[in-house]
């Protein structure tokens, strides 16, 4: 694992400047959005992704066509699951791709022709090239927007061979940067526990967004639980059930682990439960659920493990957990069963102010914030499942994001909830297919989809950037 991320290459994006007298299709002025984001959701615009050309001196060979076929397939897939787009197909293209260049007529004596897009509807023409250098992948794509016949932006990426999924996500993310003025969130990561190492241990793993690149992190060969980023997204906490010599039981202990330090830290092996961890947004410390011998209640520490103070106290015996952190640093939403059953409430980051903001169904669990604090997602129990929910941070303005049926007829679980880093999406786990998998929703309930597909089962994602 310490080998992996230690060795991950930072991609270079370097951005071409091109001459306004010898390419006038690009343009020099100031930033122009072309997708307003409140209006992508009542249409989608067109777009034209043909096959990415290999441009190589030296012949394509299976490999070579198999890395610019993934870098194709990993744009189209970002670009799908942002749900601005609706893609022209191939067959609808009046040019030959493979017989012009990625650069318009008469600029280029072989480049395409706007008037052959604008005929199809096409709103964002999109053309990239690639060559391979030893063991270095240079990709080259120009964005166009057909309707005023001009240029978007022109970039040349590079990484190495194996880093053609990162090579493409950093594209998508500019071109929506481009649209829209917000970056993507395609180089984003999740932290995930799962049973995916064999036998009945669960264990810590890392993976993009999508589901590629896993890394194992944690072997304690038990159960590991709950497991959250650091701000800097420079390492994850988790608990996980270890074994202690003296006392010959295990125990849920909080650890740290350091992706690129490979050095992994206790936290707090206090007896009982230490479990639920959250950091402030400024890393300084971290909100967990300790039971000490007594009733769960939430916790600050600092992030050496050493000081602790009491947020919550019961009350009457009640449990609080699962503490999430609001954004903006104020507010803190977490479980309590102290109404009989468990519900969502909110407090000051300091204790005070304790308000319930969930009262339907059975019982509500796993908040989850939106980045810009404005929302909460969490897993309700209703009519026999759970379901993802969202939700004002006062409770109002509740909505069901998902609903699903097990091949037995009988309604699926949906539940841990965690918002993307851009907060358009929100993965869940749900167990529809017979185990749990993850998938991913859009905020307004559309647009919903699979991102694994083994026969594993996965516990409590969080979403994230990983700063590589």
């Amino acid at each position: 694992m310490k080998k992996k991320f230690a060795t991950l290459m930072k991609i270079i994006s370097t951005i071409y400047i091109f001459s306004f007298l010898t390419l006038y299709y690009f343009e020099t002025q100031a930033q122009q959005l072309y997708i307003k984001i409140d209006q992508a959701k009542i249409k989608k615009s067109l777009v034209a992704l043909p096959p990415f050309q290999y441009q190589g001196t030296v012949a394509a060979n299976s490999k070579f066509r198999t890395i610019g076929t993934t870098m194709f397939k990993t744009v189209m897939n970002d670009l799908d699951v942002s749900s601005y787009f609706k893609f022209i197909r191939q067959d609808a293209f009046l040019e030959k791709t493979s017989k012009t260049s990625l650069k318009p007529f008469p600029a280029d004596p072989k480049g395409f022709k706007f008037s052959k897009w604008k005929t199809i509807g096409t709103e964002f023409l999109i053309r990239a090239g690639y060559k391979i250098v030893g063991k270095e992948i240079e990709l080259e794509v120009f964005a166009y927007h057909v309707p005023q016949q001009k240029g978007i932006f022109g970039k040349s990426y590079k990484g190495n061979i194996g880093d053609e999924r990162r090579i493409a996500h950093t594209f998508a993310n500019d071109f929506i940067e481009a649209l829209t003025g917000k970056s993507g969130m395609f180089l984003s990561q999740i932290v995930v526990t799962s049973d995916r190492a064999g036998g009945k241990a669960r264990e810590v793993f890392v993976m993009d967004w999508d589901g590629y690149g896993v890394s194992q992190v944690s072997k304690h060969k038990s159960v590991a639980l709950s497991p959250a980023w650091a701000p800097d997204g420079q390492s994850v906490a988790y608990t996980a059930y270890a074994f202690h010599k003296k006392e010959k039981t295990r125990n849920a202990d909080l650890f740290s682990y350091g992706l690129y330090s490979g050095k992994r830290f206790l936290l707090s092996s206090r007896k009982g439960i230490n479990s639920g961890a959250a950091y402030d947004p400024l890393g300084k410390f971290i909100y967990l659920t300790l039971s000490q011998g007594g009733n769960p209640d939430i916790f600050r520490m600092t992030t050496d493990g050493k000081y602790l103070k009491r947020i919550t106290r019961g009350p009457a015996g009640a449990m609080n957990v699962e503490p999430a952190i609001s954004p903006d640093g104020k507010k803190i939403a977490f479980s309590s069963d102290r109404s009989g059953r468990p519900m969502i409430y909110t407090m000051n980051i300091d204790g005070t102010g304790i308000k319930r903001v969930t009262f339907a169904g059975r019982y509500n669990a796993t908040p989850s914030w939106a980045p810009d604090s404005k929302k909460i997602a969490f897993a309700g129990w209703d009519k026999g499942h759970n379901d993802i929910f969202v939700m004002n941070p006062d409770g109002t303005s509740l909505e069901r994001l998902t609903s699903a049926v097990k091949r037995s007829g009988k309604y699926a679980n949906n539940e841990d909830p965690t918002f993307s880093p851009d907060g358009r999406h929100i993965m869940f786990v749900s167990d529809r297919t017979g185990k749990k998998q993850l998938y991913i929703v859009n905020v307004d309930g559309t647009n919903e989809r699979r991102i694994t597909v083994d026969r594993h089962n996965y516990y409590k994602p969080k979403w994230g950037w990983h700063k590589r």
